[in-house]
């Protein structure tokens, strides 16, 4: 059967881009921001941000950029940073001139950063000063001219390295006090439905991380489709306990780049007329702080934070009460013990979870607006205009309470992967998406995340492909066959561990060595450290083993691995119990 939302789809304009739905957009869901309340606040200087600073700087950044770099329609933008009070500023303004954004994690290697470079074809970089070195290897091997590399401004960056790079503030001062040089790209009736506005990259289905298409259209939808459900700018309650209000005060320590703090964490609550407490990079004690200092209302998290927020000692000594009306976790399955924690710790607030995708651009589901605490171990019911089906095993639609795998269909669905046409047939199937979950719905409507049948891994919330680590150890001169499976961590939800198997001559010469094996093992850890991102280490570790099991056609069975390593988790965790 198919399974339908509560609520119909919202209107949703489809000839605004995302700047002109920011700054000028209307809608009935949308509430009136007080000229006192500010839309930005920079977590270090308590620095207050309002409308008509972002839209001199948006204006300004767009007119320096196109004079200085000729950035023009269809254009890529990578923005390698932290965030930053400027990171906004610099998506806006690279889509005034009709371009496109491509967020990356500040903590990519070169090869991570290049790869991105290379598949979205980068004419600049705008980059956090603590990742220029990085950035300057990535940009000369993809042949990009170091003077394609701006900053944006960091208290501290040496005066040798502005003198080297133009600055965001530089570039946003040459613009305003020059002539405007560009004409901001207006769209036609619909054509925001198929305006290319973000390249996300998104580990899909397997393989390498792939450029997901996001338009303008589809941001905007899910954003919509959020305040709806949500009864922004409704008076469904009394006021002290609706969860969106004018004047209330988000978080912002999910990153920027990732589709999660983009859409819902960033342009959701500028939407809803909030102020938004910029956090460049996140530290758990240090977020206390600011939760405190800035009287912070709503957070925004990720499974790792709402485990230190439950088991942290720093914890007692702030007192969160006072100031926490919600809290929303997602990017992955929060357990239902966690949940219990969190509920016992807020007894007032707003708690509950949210499941979406990049490809979905962000949320498909959220926990009801009749319900102030989501369902343990639930995921929430439909958003507005999501359509969901279940398909079994066998491929027949699923009923209430059986298991399959989601497939979903959504206003906000992107157009497809980037130059990747058998992916996008893969996963984008006829306006449907398919997720990769085995979930079961309830009759109440609600959605129980029940395991991964992908195999992407979500360590820390950020998706990880065992595809992308294979080949990295394939390039181990002492690795024959390898498997990476995820295996459960009570702090980052998965972490990978890696099935070797190695080569005739590595086999010989650690046979019945122990130490040789273990030091073998560190040898592989530390290769895969030098050449990926933190939470794509193999944090669970490296098991030698005879063979990967493969079924009679040749197919890998990853599953038998992912049970054999859950088991060897057990196993440890008993041992370690007895010392």
């Amino acid at each position: 059967m198919e399974f339908h939302p509560q609520q119909p789809a919202p209107f949703v304009p489809d000839d605004l881009t995302v700047p002109q739905f920011i700054f000028d957009g209307t809608h009935e869901s949308r509430p009136d921001r007080r000229p006192a309340i500010p839309w930005l606040v920079e977590d270090a200087t308590g620095r207050k941000i309002f409308e008509d600073e972002l839209r001199n700087r948006t204006h300004g950044l767009a007119n320096a950029i196109s004079t200085k770099y000729k950035i023009v329609e269809d254009d890529v933008v990578l923005l390698f940073s932290r965030n930053h009070v400027d990171y906004p500023v610099a998506i806006w303004a690279v889509h005034k001139l009709g371009g496109v954004i491509s967020g990356a994690n500040p903590d990519f290697t070169t090869n991570e950063l290049l790869y991105q470079l290379q598949e979205t074809k980068a004419s600049l970089l705008i980059v956090h000063p603590d990742a220029l070195p990085i950035a300057r290897e990535a940009a000369r091997a993809a042949d990009l001219s170091p003077e394609r590399i701006v900053l944006f401004d960091v208290e501290g960056t040496s005066a040798h390295v502005r003198e080297q790079h133009e600055t965001v503030s530089s570039l946003i001062a040459f613009g305003l006090r020059n002539k405007t040089h560009y004409t901001e790209r207006k769209l036609a009736p619909g054509e925001g439905r198929t305006k290319l506005a973000f390249l996300s990259f998104s580990s899909g289905t397997t393989g390498r991380p792939k450029a997901v298409a996001i338009q303008h259209y589809a941001l905007i939808a899910n954003v919509l489709q959020v305040a709806v459900h949500n009864g922004v700018n409704t008076n469904y309650c009394a006021r002290e306990d609706q969860r969106y209000r004018p004047g209330d005060i988000a978080i912002e320590v999910l990153p920027f780049y990732h589709i999660y703090g983009l859409v819902i964490n960033l342009h959701f609550i500028l939407f809803c007329a909030m102020s938004l407490v910029v956090i460049p990079k996140y530290n758990f004690e240090e977020m206390l702080k600011s939760i405190v200092r800035h009287r912070i209302s709503h957070l925004y998290l990720v499974p790792p934070h709402v485990v230190l927020l439950c088991k942290h000692p720093a914890v007692r000594n702030y007192d969160l009460r006072a100031h926490i009306r919600v809290i929303m976790c997602g990017a992955a399955p929060l357990s239902h013990e966690l949940n219990e924690q969190l509920f016992a710790m807020f007894p007032g607030a707003h708690i509950g979870q949210a499941y979406g995708m990049t490809e979905t651009c962000t949320a498909t589901t959220m926990w009801a607006l009749a319900q102030k605490r989501g369902v343990s171990g639930g995921s929430g019911v439909l958003l507005p205009g999501v359509v969901a089906r279940v398909v079994k095993a066998d491929g027949a639609l699923a009923g209430y309470d059986e298991p399959g795998e989601l497939v979903v269909k959504t206003p906000s669905v992107a157009l497809g992967y980037s130059n990747n046409v058998q992916a996008t047939k893969e996963t984008f199937i006829g306006g449907w998406v398919k997720t990769g979950d085995e979930v079961r719905i309830r009759r109440d409507g609600e959605i129980i995340v029940m395991d991964r049948l992908k195999e992407i891994m979500k360590v820390k919330g950020f998706q990880v492909a065992p595809a992308e680590l294979e080949g990295c150890l394939l390039d181990h001169d002492a690795v024959s066959d390898v498997c990476v499976v995820g295996v459960p961590d009570d702090y980052r939800g998965e972490v990978p561990l890696a099935f070797v198997v190695l080569t005739a001559a590595a086999r010989a010469r650690t046979a019945g060595d122990a130490a040789r094996q273990d030091a073998l093992k560190a040898e592989l850890v530390a290769h895969v450290a030098a050449h990926k991102v933190g939470y794509k280490h193999l944090a669970g570790g490296v098991e030698f083993i005879d063979a990967i099991p493969t079924s009679p056609s040749g197919k890998l069975l990853r599953r038998v691995l992912r049970e054999r390593a859950k088991a060897l988790v057990r196993r440890r965790g008993a041992a370690a119990a007895k010392l």
